[in-house]
């Protein structure tokens, strides 16, 4: 079965070739932040179109999902990028510690729970992905699982083959999957953390788990490669958005969410014959009755 997907030069390869060191934390592209608001705005337009025809159609969905380091603009982009879609289509889900409930089950059971219904977009802030890139960092966390006896290479190879299979179920069932890793420097981290440490007004969102994290950024990038380019398929596409600049990596996103839309061509139900005879009755029944 052929899948499409959108071409963008931050498209991770399903070869499993790609490497860390070709992403790049910052684009080449040359323009100021009006520039890329501007340009926003207008992907925004038609953005705002097409999940009305979506939520409209109601025969396909999307599934797009966001990892990243901290500080590297999650919450920020999903706020841009999806700023006017009509909320009763379109839901966020944040994926916190797993609960008893939800540790009692396989770990993509409640991930299963939280895709999209037909004609919605969903959008995940962080994800399964969670499952094997902070497990890969503290891979001591398996120990709550309660998982059948597995060395840890086998575990994670298995993990690996599951979550491509399960997105590949998702896609052939009609759910479109976007997945985006914004690619924020060390160096710019370094800054956007030392911003919310000084300026009062952002002290709510500080954590000192966050430099804890930090401190294992190298385990991270090898955790994240491996993520990418075991699970970047043409069902599944993984895209690494340079994040050193804000505006610049919002539009980019928008960009592709956008095209993705377009290749979806969702369209308004078509009304038969019967129908316009009925709502044409109905019409006149209306007005006659107000007056």
């Amino acid at each position: 079965m052929m899948y499409s997907f959108v071409e963008s030069p931050y498209l991770v390869g399903f070869d499993s070739s790609w490497r860390l060191s070709e992403a790049k934390t910052k684009s080449a592209r040359d323009s100021d932040k009006k520039t890329e608001k501007k340009r926003l705005k207008s992907i925004q337009k038609n953005i705002v179109e097409f999940q009305k025809r979506l939520y409209a159609e109601q025969r396909q969905s999307l599934l797009i999902i966001f990892q990243a380091m901290d500080a590297a603009g999650k919450d920020g982009t999903i706020r841009a990028v999806f700023s006017g879609i009509n909320p009763q289509g379109c839901h966020v889900t944040s994926f916190k510690r797993p609960t008893a409930e939800e540790l009692a089950h396989d770990y993509l059971w409640r991930v299963h729970n939280a895709c999209p219904r037909k004609g919605h977009i969903e959008i995940f802030n962080r994800s399964h992905y969670e499952e094997v890139l902070i497990t890969a960092i503290f891979p001591q966390i398996l120990q709550h699982q309660q998982l059948p006896t597995r060395t840890l290479s086998e575990e994670f190879a298995l993990r690996y083959r599951t979550i491509r299979n399960f997105e590949k179920h998702l896609a052939d069932t009609g759910t479109r999957i976007l997945k985006f890793w914004l690619n924020i420097g060390k160096a710019e981290q370094r800054r956007r953390l030392l911003r919310r440490m000084e300026d009062p007004e952002r002290h709510w969102k500080h954590e000192s788990g966050d430099l804890d994290m930090r401190d294992r950024w190298v385990d991270f990038m090898t955790a994240y490669e491996t993520a990418l380019t075991e699970t970047s398929r043409s069902w599944a596409p993984w895209y690494a958005i340079p994040a050193d600049d804000k505006p610049q990596m919002r539009s980019m996103v928008a960009d592709i969410v956008c095209r993705t839309l377009m290749q979806m061509d969702p369209q308004y139900p078509t009304v038969s014959q019967e129908q316009r005879s009925v709502i044409a009755s109905d019409r006149l029944r209306l007005i006659a009755k107000d007056e």
